[in-house]
């Protein structure tokens, strides 16, 4: 085999979790600390999505982790000082021929030291020197730091991080637990460096609400009806728009997953808090999309017993239920020329069955689309960070989007709403 038909093993697993990431090249530079051992999860994640990762390393992160490691992690070969080929320049300069440059500088994670020296002009590192070259080519930087605690309190280190802010330098996390200032969630890293990438800006201008989450129906003061809904899909559709520019506001439930702090957002808890707050926000702003993503109840107990019900000599507990309204029809009431995309679950129904009964609740709640997908599936079920939708017009044109990250299947369903909102609105 020749040599420059090669493709490391390693690879194989480009774009095994969706393609969003195609075509970016992202520098990781490691630093020396103990955090460097998530790098190569990071950076096979990363891949997974559809970058290429290479890697640079600091003399101390090499001396905590081999390159070999991070070879195989990335599949390329690892920079760990620079030579007369210019690594720096070659990654991050500003060239008329920029094949192979980075479309963006992770630094995950970041020491104290680096973190400083970085903001001081400092370039004494592989790693500083990269960052150095990436300010003067205005290469998008992402800083994550980890290290003790006490180190991150330094009033000077947090002097330094607000003078790289101040200079468009993202810096993420971290996590301040058990004393140490932990490196920010590999999911997290992940999501902001996709936020970062996402270079068209194509909802600019618009203003999105999305619900998310599980409703809580009382029973007393103490129980309550629910489902297993975590709000994920709700969750990543809200940072999907806010990524290419929309004004999103996430009305989310009890979600069992990190909301993001960039989000804004207002917690509800039951389907009526969830009307009320859609029914308020439809009125007084102007709208361009409802996503309604959130697990609403179909129906809830007629009344809530105050206090809580003695199991005391109980053998049997009977509760009436009452059909809830749907959000969708009470927003479509609100707004006629709102554009609502809305979601039907069933369970273990054939796809046949499944699109035939979302185009029909789309028709009789006049939404403009709708996701239809399988949630007693366990692969994509509510809990799970995959999905498998049908998205469907009303003119029952059906795309399928199959089982991927619940973030491609947002990038997706986003693409079909704008096509559909321009057709509407040309």
């Amino acid at each position: 085999m020749k040599k420059n038909n090669f493709q490391h093993p390693s690879k194989d697993i480009v774009e095994s979790k969706g393609t969003i990431l195609r075509g970016k090249t992202i520098c990781m530079c490691l630093t020396g600390s103990v955090a460097v051992i998530s790098s190569p999860i990071i950076a096979r994640e990363l891949m997974r999505l559809g970058a290429e990762v290479i890697c640079v390393m600091s003399k101390a992160a090499t001396e905590l982790i081999n390159p070999a490691l991070m070879e195989w992690a990335s599949g390329n070969k690892v920079i760990t000082k620079l030579t007369g080929a210019v690594e720096h320049v070659y990654l991050a300069g500003e060239r008329p021929r920029s094949v192979g440059k980075a479309d963006l500088i992770l630094i995950c994670p970041a020491t104290a030291n680096t973190i400083s020296k970085i903001a001081n002009g400092i370039d004494d590192t592989p790693v500083t020197t990269v960052a150095s070259t990436a300010f003067g080519s205005s290469i998008p930087i992402v800083i994550v730091p980890a290290m003790h605690e006490s180190m991150y309190r330094h009033p000077i280190l947090a002097e330094n991080e607000i003078k790289l802010r101040e200079c468009g330098v993202e810096i993420l996390g971290p996590r301040i637990s058990e004393g140490k200032a932990k490196i920010a969630r590999i999911d997290d890293i992940i999501d902001r460096v996709i936020d970062l990438l996402i270079t068209k800006k194509d909802l600019e201008g618009k203003k999105i609400l999305i619900t998310a989450g599980p409703t809580r129906e009382a029973i007393d003061s103490v129980r309550f009806v629910s489902n297993k809904s975590s709000g994920r899909m709700g969750i990543e559709l809200a940072k999907e728009t806010s990524a290419r520019g929309a004004e999103v506001l996430l009305i989310a439930g009890e979600c069992m997953i990190k909301l993001p702090d960039y989000i804004n957002t207002k917690h509800v808890v039951s389907t009526d808090d969830f009307i009320k707050t859609v029914k308020e926000e439809i009125s007084y702003n102007n709208y361009d999309f409802f996503i309604s993503a959130a697990a609403v109840s179909d129906y809830k107990p007629v009344d809530c017993i105050e206090g809580k019900i003695s199991s005391d000599n109980v053998e049997e507990l009977h509760v009436n239920m009452k059909l809830t309204p749907k959000i969708i029809d009470v927003a479509r009431k609100k707004d006629y020329n709102l554009f609502i995309i809305a979601f039907k679950a069933e369970t273990n129904v054939s796809k046949s069955e499944l699109i035939e009964r979302a185009y029909n609740r789309l028709l009789k709640s006049e939404a403009d689309l709708i996701v239809a997908n399988d949630i007693g599936r366990d692969d994509i079920g509510f809990s799970s960070k995959y999905n498998e939708v049908f998205i469907i017009d009303k003119k029952k044109h059906i795309t399928h989007v199959e089982r991927n990250t619940k973030r491609f299947i947002a990038s997706k369903i986003i693409d079909v709403a704008l096509e559909a909102y321009q057709t509407r609105t040309s």
